[in-house]
C-alpha cells in the first residue's frame, strides 16, 4: 500500500501478524526492510554499520561486539514484532546497545532517524515504535516493526499492539502533533532510564500543540522507571476507558539513590515511600493530563505523579487509583500544580496525596455534571454532549494502609461532596508546613482515621540528601531530638499567622483528635464553623517509635507518639464559629479559643469540662475569647 495522501493506512494487519511496513520515499531509513540473505553475523569485537532497515532469519553478535546506525540514526531490533535485546551500556547512562547473542525469527532492524530529547544535562536517544509530529506518523523516526495488528494513519493508530522486552524503548511518542489511541495493548518489560524525560515510557505526549487522546488502552509496564503515560511540554493528554498499571524492576548494578532529577531511578525513601517505578508522570510547563474512567496502579511508588514545571494540571474523574503493593501514593502535587479528584476510588498503601508546594492546590469531591462539564471546557477535553450525559456522577472514597493526605510542602485542600477518607492513621499529617485545609461536610463528606487522629502536625522529618562527591545522595539519617524545644518569644502563639496549619471544617461531625507537636514557631489554627467535634486538641510532645531513621527503616517516618503538653512554639488556636459544639474527651493545651454566641464546649455525657487560663479556673461563656495558656480537663 502507497501513501497517497494524510490519511492513509500506514499499517494495515491481522491482530497476530508483524506489521506490513509501506515505503513511503527511496531514501527514507524506514521504507521496506531490504532482506540481505537471511543472516547476519557480528563477530567478537567486531563493530559493524547498517545503513538501512534489514530483515533478516537471524543475527548473530559475538561477545564485545557491536552493530550500529550512522550518524543522525539509532538502530533498534525486533523479533518477532517484539523490541528486544537494547540494554543501556552503563548504570547512570544514556546510550543503549544490542547486546551479545543469538536472534532468530522475523528479525529485523530497524535504522531510524534519531530522536534525542534533552532534559537538563543529559541527551537521551529515544527509540519508539511510533513518532508522531505535527504532520501525523513519521515513519522516519518510527520502528515500524515494533506495531502488529491494528492500522496505523497519520491521525490515529486503532488496536495496535507494542511489546518490549529490550530497556528503555517508547510505545508512541507524539511531538507537538494531534493524534488519537484507540485500544491499543503496550507491554513493556524491562526497565527505562529517566521518567523526567520519559525515556522507556509507553506513551509520551510532548509540547504546546500536542492534543494526545489514549482510549480504551491496556498498557502493563514493569521496570524501572517504566512509566505508562507522560504528558510534558505544555501538552494535553486525555486518557479515558483505559486500565495502566506499572510494577516494579530491579535497579541497575551500582545504582545510587539520589535527589538529582536526571539521575534519579527511585523514589526518595525519605518520603516514606519505596519503589522504582510510577505509573504517569505530569511535568513542564502548562502541561494537562486528564484520566478519566480508567484505572491506574502503580506497584509502590506513586500512580499519579506531578514533578516539577509550573502551571500543571492533573484530574482523575471516576477512575480507580492506587498500589498494589505496601506503600505508595495516589497523587503528587508540587510548584504550583493544581489537582482535582473527582467521583474516584483510590485504594492506596501510604497517601492519597503528597502535597509538596509550594503553591499546589488540590481538590478531591463529586463527579457532578456541573463539575465535569466545567471542566471539559477547561481543560479543553473535547467530550461531547452524548459524553458528558454517559458520566455517572459519584463521590469520592479514599482507603489508605498509612495516612491519608501528607504536606511535605505548603499547599491548599479542599474535600467537599460525599468524599469519604479512610485511613489507619492520620487524616491529615503536616510536617511542619504552611497549610489551608477545607472540608465540608454539607452533602455528606467524611473522615475516618483509625487511630483517632484527625490532624497531626509535626517538625519535617526528612533528613535531606546529602552532598556525596559533589552528588546529592539519599544517605541521610534522621535522628530524634532528645531536648525540649526552647522558647522563642519573638513567636506569638495566641494568634494565627498567614504561616500557620490551618484547617476549616464545616457543616460535619467529627471524632477524633487534633495535635501540635511541632518545635518550632508554627501554630494550628482550627475553624469549626457548624460543625461538631469530640476529641482531643491540644499542644504535644511529638516523638517517633524509633530514635533514629535511616533507609532501611523508610516506613517508620511521620509515626509518631504524643503527649500533651502545655505550648512552647506550637501554639493552638482554635475558634468554634457559629453552631459549632467541641466535647473535649481528654486533658487538652490551647493558646487561644473563640466562642460564637451559639457555640458550645462541653464534656462526654455524665462528666465536666474545666478550663484553666494561665493556671486560673475561668468560666466557659458562650460569645468569649480565651487567650494565653489554656488547658481543658474533664472530670
Amino acid at each position: 500500500m502507497t501513501l497517497t495522501s494524510r490519511r492513509s493506512f500506514l499499517i494495515a494487519g491481522s491482530a497476530t501478524a508483524a506489521a506490513v511496513l509501506v515505503p513511503v520515499a527511496a531514501d527514507t531509513a524506514t521504507a521496506a526492510p531490504k532482506t540481505s540473505g537471511g543472516t547476519i553475523s557480528v563477530a567478537a569485537g567486531e563493530t559493524r554499520e547498517l545503513a538501512e532497515t534489514t530483515r533478516l532469519s537471524q543475527l548473530t553478535i559475538g561477545d564485545g561486539g557491536k552493530i550500529v546506525a550512522p550518524d543522525g540514526y539509532d538502530i533498534s531490533l525486533t523479533v518477532d514484532g517484539v523490541e528486544t535485546g537494547q540494554l543501556l551500556t552503563a548504570t547512570g547512562g544514556t546510550a543503549t546497545l544490542v547486546q551479545a547473542g543469538t536472534y532468530r525469527g522475523d528479525v529485523v532492524l530497524t535504522v531510524a532517524e534519531s530522536n534525542d530529547v534533552t532534559y537538563q544535562t543529559l541527551t537521551f536517544p529515544f527509540r519508539q515504535a511510533l513518532y508522531v509530529g505535527s504532520d501525523g506518523v513519521d515513519p522516519a523516526k518510527s520502528v515500524l516493526s515494533a506495531v502488529r495488528g491494528g492500522k496505523v494513519t497519520y491521525l490515529a493508530a486503532r488496536n495496535v499492539s507494542i511489546s518490549s522486552t529490550g530497556e528503555c524503548f517508547n510505545g508512541v511518542y507524539v511531538e507537538s502533533g494531534s493524534y488519537t489511541l484507540q485500544n491499543p495493548t503496550i507491554t513493556l518489560d524491562g526497565n527505562g532510564r529517566s521518567d523526567f524525560a520519559g525515556y522507556g515510557a509507553a506513551v509520551v505526549g510532548d509540547g504546546s500543540a500536542t492534543r494526545l487522546v489514549v482510549d480504551g488502552a491496556r498498557i502493563s509496564n514493569k521496570g524501572v522507571v517504566r512509566t505508562t503515560v507522560i504528558a510534558d511540554g505544555g501538552a494535553n493528554v486525555l486518557v479515558k476507558d483505559s486500565f495502566l498499571r506499572a510494577r516494579n524492576g530491579v535497579l541497575p548494578a551500582g545504582y545510587q539513590a539520589t535527589v538529582e532529577t536526571p539521575y534519579m531511578e527511585s523514589v526518595p525513601w525519605m518520603l516514606g515511600l519505596d519503589g522504582n517505578v510510577r505509573a504517569t508522570n505530569l511535568i513542564g510547563e502548562n502541561s494537562v493530563a486528564t484520566y478519566l474512567n480508567s484505572t491506574v496502579f502503580s506497584e509502590t511508588w506513586g500512580a499519579l505523579s506531578v514533578e516539577g514545571g509550573s502551571g500543571l494540571k492533573l484530574t482523575a474523574i471516576n477512575s480507580h487509583v492506587g498500589n498494589t503493593g505496601d506503600y505508595g501514593y495516589g497523587t503528587y502535587a508540587i510548584g504550583d500544580a493544581t489537582v482535582r479528584v473527582l467521583g474516584c476510588r483510590f485504594d492506596v498503601g501510604s497517601y492519597a496525596t503528597i502535597i509538596a508546594g509550594p503553591a499546589a492546590v488540590v481538590h478531591y469531591g463529586d463527579s457532578t455534571r456541573e463539575a465535569v462539564a466545567a471542566l471539559n471546557t477547561e481543560l479543553e477535553l473535547g467530550l461531547s454532549n452524548a459524553e458528558l450525559r454517559g458520566i455517572p456522577e459519584r463521590s469520592t472514597v479514599v482507603g489508605s494502609g498509612r495516612f491519608g493526605y501528607m504536606f511535605f510542602g505548603a499547599g491548599r485542600l479542599t474535600l467537599d461532596g460525599g468524599t469519604v477518607i479512610n485511613s489507619e492513621r492520620a487524616t491529615f499529617l503536616n510536617k511542619g508546613q504552611q497549610t489551608a485545609i477545607s472540608v465540608d461536610g454539607s452533602k455528606g463528606a467524611r473522615l475516618n482515621p483509625r487511630d483517632g487522629v484527625i490532624l497531626q502536625m509535626i517538625e519535617l522529618d526528612d533528613p535531606g540528601p546529602v552532598n556525596v562527591n559533589g552528588k546529592m545522595m539519599n544517605v541521610g539519617v534522621y535522628t530524634e531530638p532528645t531536648t525540649d524545644p526552647t522558647k522563642d518569644s519573638s513567636f506569638d502563639v495566641t494568634a494565627a499567622h498567614p504561616t500557620d496549619g490551618a484547617a476549616t471544617f464545616s457543616s460535619i461531625r467529627l471524632k477524633g483528635d487534633f495535635y501540635n507537636g511541632m518545635r518550632s514557631g508554627k501554630n494550628m489554627v482550627l475553624t469549626f464553623e457548624d460543625a461538631g467535634v469530640e476529641g482531643v486538641i491540644s499542644a504535644t510532645r511529638a516523638k517517633h517509635r524509633v530514635s533514629s531513621i535511616d533507609s532501611s527503616a523508610f516506613y517508620e517516618l511521620g509515626i509518631v507518639t504524643n503527649t500533651v503538653q502545655a505550648a512552647v512554639n506550637n501554639g493552638v488556636v482554635v475558634e468554634l464559629s457559629s453552631g459549632s459544639t467541641w466535647t473535649v474527651t481528654g486533658t487538652s493545651h490551647l493558646t487561644s479559643l473563640t466562642l460564637a454566641t451559639d457555640a458550645a464546649v462541653r464534656a462526654p455525657r455524665g462528666r465536666t469540662v474545666k478550663l484553666t487560663v494561665d493556671g486560673t479556673e475561668t468560666a466557659i461563656t458562650a460569645g468569649s475569647t480565651y487567650t494565653g495558656a489554656l488547658t481543658l480537663t474533664v472530670a
